[in-house]
């Protein structure tokens, strides 16, 4: 499996578009891999414009047809946007977790732990 290489993951299997030193809010979701071991996505809970997040805490949840999983913040900061196609057709994320399945944005304030593409797979096969 193969991971987009312009963005940065978490070990929790979140994926984020930050480059160090930007200021644009970034997009957040959640990578390839977890959307296959969570199988079919059917219900999103997102963190409200306006909440502040802490990198590496949870901040939502995603329930599949297997389980209900933790979402946790890649980065810590605001979020200023929420992906309302997602909460309303989480299939997207399943379908498109690097496009259209994008969960929310935050404009970020600090980000520790991120990993590399290569990093993170070489995490997933272990």
């Amino acid at each position: 499996m193969t991971f987009p290489e312009n963005l940065l993951y978490t070990p929790e299997h979140e994926w984020v578009d930050w480059a160090p030193g930007t200021r644009e809010p970034v997009s957040v979701g959640i990578t390839s891999y977890a959307a296959g071991s969570l199988g079919d996505i059917v219900f999103v809970e997102l963190p409200a414009v306006g909440t502040r997040v802490a990198s590496g805490e949870v901040c939502g949840e995603l329930e599949s047809t297997k389980s209900v999983s933790d979402l946790y913040a890649p980065v810590g900061g605001e979020v200023v946007e929420v992906n309302a196609a997602a909460v309303d057709d989480p299939s997207l994320i399943n379908n498109d977790p690097y496009g259209a399945g994008w969960l929310f944005k935050v404009a970020v304030e600090d980000a520790t732990g991120l990993l590399t593409a290569a990093k993170y797979a070489e995490l997933t096969e272990a």
